[in-house]
């Protein structure tokens, strides 16, 4: 098993940037979030999906993958080094990352205490969230220590290509027909 910290960084960063993509592209038509941004109670504190930096969001999603695989390899002797180390990756994120950040962030305690929004419109996308998470500490455990997997690299290199291109691609078609 191949723990460096270029390879725990570089795997993590593209199966981040893979499960931020798919996950959001599945939310936003579930949870009809172009609707629900709009709310007032939440469009107050948060762009709508037709904000360029919205749309631009998963290209800056390597470098928070970037940072988790930081992190997740400081925790390779303790992750990477026995079967149930996806489940301690996933507590780390939802305990740490989730429900417990030190600022007032939707769906965290400290949100809880103290965003004015009603407690229900807090938890919007929180399934979301706890998906992928949850696919981001299996997809990476599982291709971290099955390093041999050549299909599974392939595909998620292939998908990584694609949550990058598409968005950028997106990006460019709108800024053109601006100009026209």
């Amino acid at each position: 098993m191949d723990l460096t910290l270029w390879t725990v960084v570089a795997k993590t960063t593209v199966v981040h940037t893979v499960t931020y993509f798919t996950v959001g592209l599945v939310a936003m038509g579930v949870f009809r979030y172009s609707r629900r941004l709009a709310d007032p109670a939440i469009s107050a504190t948060m762009r709508g999906t037709d904000d360029p930096l919205v749309r631009a969001g998963v290209l800056f999603q390597p470098i928070r993958g970037a940072l988790f695989g930081l992190v997740f390899y400081l925790l390779r002797d303790v992750v990477f080094a026995q079967s149930t180390g996806w489940l301690v990756l996933w507590a780390t994120l939802v305990v740490l990352g989730i429900v417990s950040t030190f600022g007032p962030a939707r769906g965290s305690i400290e949100g809880l205490i103290y965003l004015k929004h009603p407690f229900t419109k807090l938890w919007v996308g929180m399934f979301e969230v706890l998906f992928q998470s949850f696919l981001l500490a299996v997809v990476t455990f599982c291709w971290v220590t099955q390093a041999d997997s050549v299909w599974l690299t392939r595909i998620l290199l292939f998908l990584f290509a694609i949550s990058l291109v598409l968005p950028a691609l997106g990006l460019l078609a709108r800024r053109k027909a601006e100009r026209s």
